[in-house]
């Protein structure tokens, strides 16, 4: 199903927005709605499971533990499927498939799938890409894959990415004031990708000098380009 079937199908299903839940809060604002809706929304999911996509960071991982409390499924890395499967289908009605995609063990895949689906349970699938475009070389995984409802999370908008660098800077218990965050938000990539970056060399930086992180210290620590290019969407 594509990102616009799902949309369709989530619209349809009326429901409302995740709330941030745990320690590490799930930060939900334009970029990422519709796919905590949806997690919101189990099981009144429209099929045996979703695929949620995105580029690296941008919370898949997170949605998907969020998820997995809420349905008291196991978590699996895609490259540890093979290894995990004899477990899962002794019984498991739900289980989340971390880093999904090409590469990943299709017979695997297929035979968890079909397990949860005759159980009536739920699959929830974490990936770069929509399950329609992997390079799926067993007919049936191919055709149940591109059956699934697929959300996206896209890059972060700017209240998006102040959520994020502040959580990114509190995982690493460094305290920001709003100020070099506003100033941040303005300067750097909207990406998750450049608010990791972002932040890893920041945070680096004041600890090696013993500094605090503000809007003076940016400036003397981002690279050139990056702290003064021209502002976003120019």
């Amino acid at each position: 199903m594509s990102a616009a079937s799902a949309a369709h199908a989530q619209r349809a299903l009326a429901f409302e927005p995740l709330a941030a839940a745990g320690a590490g809060d799930f930060h939900v604002g334009a970029a990422n709605r519709e796919a905590a809706a949806w997690i919101e929304a189990w099981p009144r999911w429209p099929a045996p499971g979703l695929a949620v996509y995105g580029p690296p960071g941008c919370g898949k991982s997170h949605l998907l533990a969020v998820w997995a409390r809420r349905a008291q499924a196991a978590v699996v890395e895609a490259r540890n499927l093979r290894r995990a499967l004899p477990g899962l289908l002794a019984g498991a009605r739900a289980a989340a498939i971390d880093g999904a995609g090409p590469g990943v063990d299709e017979r695997a895949l297929l035979h968890l799938y079909n397990a949860i689906a005759a159980r009536r349970g739920s699959l929830l699938l974490g990936a770069t890409a929509p399950p329609a475009e992997w390079p799926v070389a067993l007919p049936d995984l191919r055709s149940r894959l591109r059956a699934l409802p697929a959300v996206a999370i896209a890059e972060p908008d700017d209240d998006l990415l102040a959520a994020v660098l502040v959580k990114l800077f509190a995982d690493r218990q460094t305290a920001v004031a709003p100020a070099p965050i506003g100033y941040l938000v303005g300067r750097i990539e909207r990406s998750f990708a450049a608010a990791r970056r972002t932040v890893a060399l920041l945070d680096r930086a004041a600890c090696e000098r013993r500094r605090a992180v503000t809007v003076p210290f940016v400036r003397e620590i981002l690279p050139s380009g990056e702290a003064e290019g021209p502002a976003k969407g120019d």
